[in-house]
Order: structure tokens, then sequence, then C-alpha cells
């Protein structure tokens, strides 16, 4: 079996574009009304790219709703004969998923992921920076030899482990060859993205 995140970029940006639009952030108005934050998730069949299970965050219900983890919550409520196996899914995030939900991710066996935004985006655009702090603060082992630095330069996490490869959107754009289809795709991504920037607003730097 090929790599989707390698073999079908195209199709996972339409893909994952389409159902950020068309639900995911008609979801995320809704759900900030109740206080919530403007991050959401979808699984995807592998195969033919369509969302099984579609989410957003409900912090205000539990500081551990992430739009990721409560998107594998109710995954989860299916039956185990009606949802697909995980290893078969391709797991969206709007924003890069944060320390707890990768570890969810990788709990659960979700092997392929991409998002929209990433945690520096996250960081710059809405004024968030708990995502980058934890993994900092708390993952970041300096080595005896690292100074502030080489320290500083390392990632934040590995994107490609035995439990999972993330891509972002971007990477994704980066493996398609230059041409029309190439700056279509560009377009719709920055069309995209522009539509969280009333949650930007919304949320202030909160």
């Amino acid at each position: 079996m090929g790599d989707i995140l390698v073999d079908r970029p195209v199709e996972i940006i339409s893909a994952v574009l389409k159902v950020t639009e068309e639900q995911i952030v008609q979801m995320i108005r809704q759900s900030m009304l109740a206080g919530n934050l403007p991050f959401g998730a979808a699984v995807l069949h592998q195969s033919s790219l369509s969302p099984f299970t579609v989410s957003v965050n409900k912090v205000q219900k539990s500081p551990l709703l992430h739009g990721e983890t409560n998107c594998i919550r109710e995954f989860f409520l299916n039956p185990s004969d009606k949802r697909p196996p995980t290893d078969s899914c391709l797991f969206f995030a709007t924003h890069e998923p944060c320390a707890l939900c990768l570890s969810a991710i990788s709990w659960t066996g979700f092997s392929h992921v991409c998002f929209l935004f990433t945690h520096e985006d996250i960081r710059d655009l809405l004024g968030m920076d708990g995502d980058i702090d934890i993994l900092e603060e708390v993952f970041r082992v300096a080595a005896p030899s690292d100074t502030n630095e080489s320290l500083a330069a390392r990632p934040l996490y590995n994107r490609d482990n035995r439990y999972f490869k993330a891509r972002s959107v971007a990477e994704l754009l980066d493996q398609v060859e230059g041409g029309a289809e190439k700056e279509r795709l560009d377009g719709e991504i920055q069309r995209v993205r522009s539509l969280f920037d009333e949650f930007a607003r919304s949320e202030g730097t909160s």
C-alpha cells in the first residue's frame, strides 16, 4: 500500500478544504457562541476521502475536548462494525494538533494526519502560544551538548514516527508540480484559510 500523503496530495487538499468550508466552519460558528475555540477536525475514509466524522472544539464542556479529541470521541461512539479501521482513515485537523491531541491520535491508531494551520499560525493569528509552550516545556529535553540555540532549533515533535505521519496542507501543496493546477489549489487554500479571519477577530488575543 502506498502513502496517501505522497500519492494523492491534490485529492487530499481538495477534500479537506471542502469539509472545512462546507461543514467545519459552520460548526465552529455555532460552537463559538457557547464560548468554545475555533478549532475542528474530521476523520475521512482514505479510499474515497469522504468524511466519516466531523467535530469541533467543546472545551466549555471539558478542557480535554479539543477539536481533535472530540472528533476521536465521536468517531468511537460508532459501533466497531460500523466504523472504518483507524489505519484506513485520514485524520484532518484545521489546526496542527497540540501535545494532547498528538497523543490521542497516536493511541487510537490514525496513521496519516494533515492540518491547515501550523502551531506558528495559531500563535501568530490567534495569539495563542499554549501549544508551543507545552511542547517546549514538557517534551523538549536538552541534550548535554545543547546550547539554547541548538535546543530552540529542534522540531517541536517528530512528524514522521512509528505511530503516524503528519503534514501541513502547505507541505502537500509543495509536492504538486507547478502549473495552473498548483496555482488554483494555492488560491483555494488561501481562500479557505481566510474564512477563519472572523474567528481570529472574535477570539482576539485570549
